[in-house]
């Protein structure tokens, strides 16, 4: 078994619908760790968390999926099947914008929808919108705090379910009913996962292209100068490979007097899965240090940058030219809200791989968006648009850049 993941798998649905509290369960890490985060009882940041599934090799029982070495069933000798990375997304609805920057290193998701509530909630359908936009066609349904409602009202809600997502994408996706605070019926979901979220292929011959999603400093305060290490990029590897040593470029890197500037570095050490490794490969999660002044990326500062080879990475354009196309109505809302076309001036969120920013639509017929915010990206990929509605920014469509 490697260190790295072989897939990222999105935790998705409604705040408190029980994202974090199943991911717990699976992988045992919490992923709330921000303090404000622990002060308000919901997701902020993007959570992670690796964890490996098994199988019993003797157990026929259903729930002979598990993440344990020893079934828990008959207490015989599992199987490895593989090991994966979840993305746990917040489900507030101020917090649209980290979802989708999440939503670009998903190879599937578990779409987590809480059996005490009606169904559809708000971010239960954007969500799942934002999935089939970005492409995230491999989904599986856990019906959680089953153990909160009667046997008729889990029916109930299991009939909302299947009528929100019939004419969805996913309307054959499986759904499992769970009760993820005290671990009921995961091993069924785990069979679930396993059986409809296969790991996609991976062309390794391509030039290595990786999403930033986060960005740090990992020096305590008062680290001695010599004993400083570089800035550390966290994300996904989408394809190709990457190996300690090699040179990289980060772009479209970092804001100057006119404009941004991309970097270049070397590779000084490579993480997944909490152990460091000389190279990684597409899928799951990974960390690269580098030797880049860690003041650079602290905070955050770099997230949704492009990692790759240098003069391999798309071209940073603060311009975008894009086929746009629009819901019908407002996702998530409970009143009938038309999307309007979009408006010469009009500022729009626009989500392009991990990057997040601020639009201003300066052609409305060619769709053409001038950027606060430049991006690293290619003809044929997707942009995500949100407009201002109230106090929040809304998901209305998406463009493929032209």
């Amino acid at each position: 078994m490697t260190a790295q993941s072989e897939i990222n798998i999105g935790m998705v649905g409604h705040v408190d619908h029980g994202k974090t509290t199943l991911t717990k369960t699976l992988s045992g890490i919490w992923t709330d760790k921000h303090s404000e985060e622990i002060k308000r009882g919901i997701s902020i940041r993007l959570g992670y968390a690796d964890c490996i599934f098994y199988k019993c090799e003797k157990c026929m029982e259903p729930g002979c999926y598990s993440t344990e070495k020893i079934c828990p069933k008959c207490k015989g000798k599992t199987k490895i099947l593989r090991k994966l990375s979840f993305v746990d997304s917040p489900g507030h609805e101020t917090l649209m914008a980290t979802m989708l920057s999440g939503a670009a290193l998903m190879d599937g998701a578990v779409l987590v929808i809480a059996a005490n509530e009606q169904c559809p909630q708000p971010q239960t359908a954007e969500h799942l919108m934002a999935l089939e936009i970005l492409g995230v066609e491999n989904v599986v349904i856990a019906q959680n705090k089953a153990d909160l409602v009667s046997k008729e009202d889990a029916k109930k809600n299991f009939d909302e379910i299947k009528k929100f997502i019939k004419d969805s994408k996913i309307a054959d996706a499986p759904i499992i009913p769970i009760a993820a605070n005290y671990g009921v019926n995961t091993g069924i979901l785990i069979k679930a996962i396993e059986e409809h979220i296969p790991t996609p292929k991976r062309d390794l011959k391509k030039k290595p292209k990786m999403l930033v999603a986060r960005s740090f400093d990992i020096n305590k305060p008062g680290t001695e100068l010599d004993k400083i290490s570089g800035g550390v990029f966290g994300g996904s590897l989408k394809e190709g490979v990457l190996e300690v040593g090699d040179e990289i470029e980060i772009c479209p890197g970092v804001k100057v007097k006119n404009g941004y500037t991309p970097l270049t570095t070397k590779i000084v050490s490579l993480s997944a899965g909490g152990e460091n490794v000389k190279k990684v490969t597409p899928g799951g999660l990974i960390a690269i240090g580098t030797g880049l002044d860690p003041h650079l990326t602290k905070g955050d500062n770099m997230c949704g940058n492009l990692v790759g080879f240098p003069g391999d990475l798309p071209e940073a354009t603060d311009k975008l030219n894009l086929e746009i196309q629009l819901l019908k109505r407002l996702v998530g809302s409970k009143e009938e809200v038309e999307i309007k076309p979009i408006a010469a001036d009009e500022a729009l969120m626009i989500s392009v791989g991990s990057t997040i920013t601020l639009g201003i639509v300066s052609n409305p017929k060619t769709g053409e968006i001038i950027l606060k915010r430049p991006v690293s990206a290619e003809t044929g990929d997707k942009a995500a648009l949100s407009r201002r509605f109230g106090a929040r920014w809304r998901l209305i469509g998406y463009g493929i850049i032209k």
